[in-house]
């Protein structure tokens, strides 16, 4: 009579039903970017046809910041004027720039975050460079506008190199990190946009046209960091829809109310030292800068852009387990 059991030696208990992520947690952070990029590619583009490329979009540039009558240039008179020419000029020092760039890589390496330090040093590079050949590349026509020039000056180089260094510190900050430097990082931008405009090197086309455009490379060099030797991003937890739309919400909303403090504080005299266009556009300005950067900030919130992740290993089986089964599988057939 052969010996056995009727007994099944092993079975392996049904696994725990797992729960199904959320759409948003099942979309790759990768692949959330570049799509954020595209968007940002195409506000770009639409923000150069409607106010570059047609006659109506040049006079609405034109409305918002009329020329000077004396010296027939974009300059608003005033007492912005001098402090607007200072801004420029300091941020403008290449002294300035290399340690902000230099800021970026020693953040980063002391964060262990070096390779995406050097990304964020060239994503500002490629800012300047890209503004550059647009600018030259680009024609303005000439719809005969009273007060419009053939000058192209889309998109603005100075802003696209501020929004790009503070979007290069959120590559290389932690996540808790990141929001702490909306505000600031807003603000500085928010100056740097407005001066550009009082001094009459722009329009407010440039100003949002720089912002759009260190937005679009910031979200592509993002995504490139997450695409990682030997692992992939952290997978955001899954959250109800109602949890997730009311924080950024609520931080938006204080983030552009801190910043109208911000703003108020540096320059009292804002709205009794220009008129209303101008004060209209550098307003606009403002918030739609912090809107870009603040949309960076909730694009990478569950992304950490550190070193390479090594791949996740099978956990070992506990010593002495295939020993104690083997045993019982024998004790179990000798009966």
């Amino acid at each position: 009579m052969p010996h056995g059991s009727s007994y099944p030696v092993s079975r392996s208990s049904p696994d725990p039903a797992r729960a199904v992520p959320s759409g948003r947690a099942a979309v790759p952070p990768g692949l959330r970017l570049l799509a954020a990029a595209v968007c940002f590619l195409l506000a770009l583009g639409l923000t150069g046809l409607l106010f570059v490329w047609t006659d109506r979009g040049q006079w609405v540039d034109g409305l918002l910041l009329p020329r000077a009558e004396r010296g027939g240039g974009y300059e608003q008179p005033g007492d912005l004027f001098g402090p607007a020419t200072v801004v420029l000029r300091h941020f403008g020092r290449p002294t300035l720039l290399a340690a902000l760039l230099g800021g970026v890589l020693v953040v980063g390496l002391l964060g262990r975050r070096l390779r995406a330090g050097v990304v964020g040093v060239g994503m500002v590079l490629c800012a300047v460079a890209t503004a550059g050949a647009v600018k030259s590349a680009l024609p303005r026509p000439d719809f005969a506008i009273e007060g419009s020039t053939t000058h192209n000056s889309f998109p603005s180089g100075h802003v696209a190199v501020a929004t790009a260094l503070v979007l290069a510190y959120l590559l290389v900050l932690p996540g808790w990190a990141r929001r702490w430097l909306v505000v600031p990082g807003a603000a500085g931008v928010s100056v740097i946009g407005p001066a550009t405009m009082i001094a009459g090197w722009h329009r407010f086309s440039d100003v949002l046209g720089g912002v759009l455009l260190s937005a679009a490379l910031f979200c592509l060099a993002a995504a490139a960091l997450t695409v990682r030797r030997g692992g992939a991003a952290p997978r955001p937890r899954a959250t109800p829809v109602a949890g997730r739309a009311w924080r950024p919400f609520a931080e938006g909303v204080v983030g552009l109310i801190v910043l109208g403090g911000v703003v108020r504080v540096l320059l009292p005299g804002l709205a009794a030292a220009l008129p209303w266009g101008p004060l209209v556009a550098i307003l606009a300005a403002a918030g739609l800068t912090a809107l870009a950067v603040g949309l960076a900030v909730f694009l990478v919130r569950s992304v950490e852009f550190t070193g390479p992740v090594d791949p996740p290993q099978r956990r070992a089986a506990h010593p002495g387990a295939v020993e104690r089964l083997l045993a019982t599988d024998s004790r179990t057939a000798g009966r």
